[in-house]
């Protein structure tokens, strides 16, 4: 299946979360593209679109809300998944997800939603988003587990591959149900 990575990152972490999702699914078989959700004119060329963005101050990244924006009626005529990240510190904060990760996943009926660690390096920091992470005490550090996205991935793997009419890969666990997108009011 031709599969669309798309991930919004501002620092680059989220990004790379993203080419960890690409890896597994091209280890899986799949043709994957990746590219920035500003660099995405149209999803009808694709099979399916995982979509990724970082979190900025209790938002998803305004490029992949755009992206939404622009295609969300091809985006919800094929399989999609939705992750986010930028949970920081132990225990991970924020512990709710934000509002609008559950708009995005309903206009997009996303598969699955899922929400992944993310990294806070001070010193790649602009001003007012180091006067922002001090305002919360937000702790950096990298919260990312990368081995929990590739976990991820190899699902979003098998149920390509289940909804292609194949069967998962011999000795491949079977497909989980999709999640449900949380539904905040």
């Amino acid at each position: 299946m031709r599969v669309l990575v798309t991930t919004a990152s501002r620092h680059g972490a989220t990004r790379e979360i993203g080419d960890v999702v690409a890896d597994v699914l091209r280890e899986a078989g799949h043709d994957v593209v990746v590219l920035d959700p500003d660099d995405v004119e149209r999803v009808d060329g694709y099979d399916a679109v995982v979509l990724g963005s970082a979190v900025y101050v209790g938002r998803l990244a305004a490029a992949l809300r755009e992206l939404v924006d622009r295609q969300a009626e091809q985006l919800a005529a094929r399989p999609v998944w939705l992750f986010w990240s930028g949970r920081l510190g132990v225990p991970a904060m924020p512990v709710t997800e934000p509002d609008d990760v559950g708009v995005v996943a309903r206009r997009v009926r996303a598969r699955d939603v899922r929400a992944f660690g993310g990294r806070l390096q001070r010193e790649r920091l602009g001003l007012a988003e180091r006067a922002l992470a001090a305002m919360i005490d937000a702790e950096a550090g990298d919260f990312r587990d990368l081995d929990e996205v590739a976990r991820w991935a190899r699902g979003v793997a098998r149920e390509l591959e289940v909804s292609r009419g194949g069967r998962p890969a011999a000795g491949a666990p079977a497909a989980a149900p999709p999640a449900r997108p949380s539904d905040p009011r």
